[in-house]
């Protein structure tokens, strides 16, 4: 029954370590900037909405998904493209002030399109978004 066991133990132990040593491979750069797109749109309208803890929640979102961008193309060029407009959306999101949260909303905009000049892709415009895809969510603070 050891010998069993131990054969066993032989055969299963190489997979067990194969498989322990393979991390997952990280999300390719196109998926996060689509969910990017996502976070910038449902901020916008958050925002817009006055919805302040949904604002805040899709920020911190953004905030993860260019963090996960920077370690991709390793450097800061995307924390030195979005790091002021992201700290003055704070402070807007913070203030629960619609025209300091448009004004660095538009910051915010201006740094994406300046980091995809940055990085050759100048053709990925961003801009304010006017129509909302999210028709299955509301965006007004709920009462």
């Amino acid at each position: 029954m050891k010998l069993i066991f131990a054969l066993g133990m032989l055969i299963l132990f190489p997979a067990i370590e194969a498989s322990a040593q393979e991390a997952p491979a990280p999300p390719k750069v196109s998926e996060i900037m689509a969910q990017q797109q996502m976070r910038h749109i449902k901020l916008w309208f958050a925002g817009h909405a006055g919805n302040w803890p949904l604002a805040d929640y899709e920020l911190d979102a953004l905030e993860d998904g260019f963090d996960d961008l920077n370690q991709q193309f390793g450097g800061d060029t995307v924390k030195n493209a979005v790091g002021a407009p992201i700290a003055a959306l704070e402070k807007a999101i913070e203030a629960k002030d619609r025209a300091v949260f448009t004004g660095a909303f538009d910051k915010l905009t201006a740094g994406c399109n300046n980091c995809h000049h940055l990085l050759d892709h100048a053709f990925i415009v961003i801009q304010r978004p006017t129509l909302l895809p999210y028709s299955d969510q509301f965006f007004a603070t709920p009462k």
